[in-house]
């Protein structure tokens, strides 16, 4: 018997050092299971393909959206004088007219545009076309023609341009007016530093930015696709191609894109274009008075009870209100029984209201309810400067 035990730890001892040799030198004559280390990978039994890879990117909205952008050219000139003297009556009447300098120097600049119609309207950013005095619009097929303006609004920064090469444009499609939300995937198109036409991606981050200072009236979608110089007045569109709205602006101390951009949403700017085309500029109504948000402290100190509605600030002298006898140190509450919540919402309800017509406002003074009628007026068209 001992014998036996002899021979049979013997025999494993050889057989445990041809094991390590084996699996030391020549691992791949082992069975996997002996091999030791090894993960067990899973693959998922599908059919074999035919090597075309599935279509997971945007390909069919940018081939949708990317006809409809434009290129827009523009060109201003700008009088330079270069002598000291020229405007100094005395030298002009030594001298003479000959003398007058007359020499520009031509300013240009880009940006883009959306084809809204198939006749040739075009949505474009109001800063875009500012000033120009000659524009060119390139189409994504090659065609270029020359645009002129329909009209501007500059509170909301938006344009109509016309170009006229025919009626078969290829006109973008709108979105519904509150067809976007947080997080959906959105397409920018446009021409970024004079690159070319180009499409970034991204997703909207928030909606109903206000209080930015970049317009009198904001409500811009933002978004983190790239935005860069030239893009404005360009295309943003959702994943089926459709317009939800115009690229405006960029939050960014450099000039480049940090993943903060604005855009007009798409209700917005039907109705703005819709006004322009039909009378050539925007009727907005207008009361005439300076207002402020109402914070916790002039709360407390109006011994309001929330924060509602508007104080006024100041009354312009022979303005709609002035008229009414409304009174700085008034608190706005109500417009026809829409009540306010804030500026935002006033300077909306009130641009909303026909010039001419009669509203009833709700307001308090010394902590005492009152109700005034009051005509509706104009609103002024903003100053420029030249």
């Amino acid at each position: 018997m001992r014998k036996f035990w002899l021979l049979f730890a013997q025999a494993t001892t050889i057989g445990l050092a041809v094991l390590f040799v084996i699996h030391t030198l020549k691992p791949a004559l082992l069975p996997t299971a002996a091999r030791g280390g090894v993960v067990t990978l899973y693959e998922d039994d599908k059919p074999e393909t035919t090597g075309e890879l599935p279509n997971v990117g945007f390909s069919h909205a940018a081939k949708k959206v990317m006809p409809a952008v434009v290129n827009i050219f523009t060109t201003s000139a700008v009088k330079q004088q270069t002598h000291p003297f020229m405007n100094d009556p005395r030298f002009k009447f030594f001298f003479g007219d000959d003398f007058e300098d007359n020499t520009a120097q031509q300013n240009s600049s880009l940006g883009s545009g959306v084809l809204v119609s198939h006749d040739g309207y075009i949505l474009t950013n109001h800063h875009v076309v500012e000033s120009a005095d000659q524009i060119e619009v390139a189409f994504a097929d090659g065609r270029k023609a020359k645009g002129h303006i329909i009209g501007t609004d500059p509170e909301t920064d938006l344009a109509v341009l016309k170009v006229d090469i025919g009626n078969d444009l290829p006109a973008i499609t709108f979105a519904g007016s509150e067809a976007a939300h947080v997080g959906d995937i959105v397409l920018a198109v446009g021409n970024p530093f004079g690159v070319g036409q180009t499409v970034t991606m991204g997703i909207v981050s928030a909606l109903k930015r206000n209080h930015l200072g970049l317009n009198t009236f904001e409500n811009f979608i933002q978004t983190d696709a790239a935005i860069n110089p030239g893009n404005s007045g360009g295309a943003l569109a959702d994943v089926e191609g459709n317009l939800l709205g115009i690229n405006s602006a960029i939050y960014s101390p450099n000039g480049g894109s940090l993943g903060i951009g604005f855009a007009i949403p798409v209700s917005t700017a039907k109705k703005i274009m819709e006004q322009i085309i039909q009378n050539g500029s925007v009727t907005r109504g207008w009361i005439g008075v300076a207002v402020q948000d109402i914070t916790p402290e002039l709360a407390e100190s109006f011994k309001l009870n929330d924060t509602h509605g508007v104080l006024i600030s100041e009354v312009m002298r022979g303005s709609p209100a002035d008229k009414s006898n409304i009174k700085p140190g008034d608190i706005l509450v109500s417009i026809s029984d829409h009540t306010l919540t804030d500026s935002t919402a006033m300077l909306e309800t009130i641009s909303a209201l026909v010039p001419g017509n009669t509203v009833s406002l709700k307001l308090l003074r010394n902590q005492t309810p009152i109700f005034l009628e009051i005509k509706v007026g104009k609103r002024p068209k903003p100053k420029t400067t030249d």
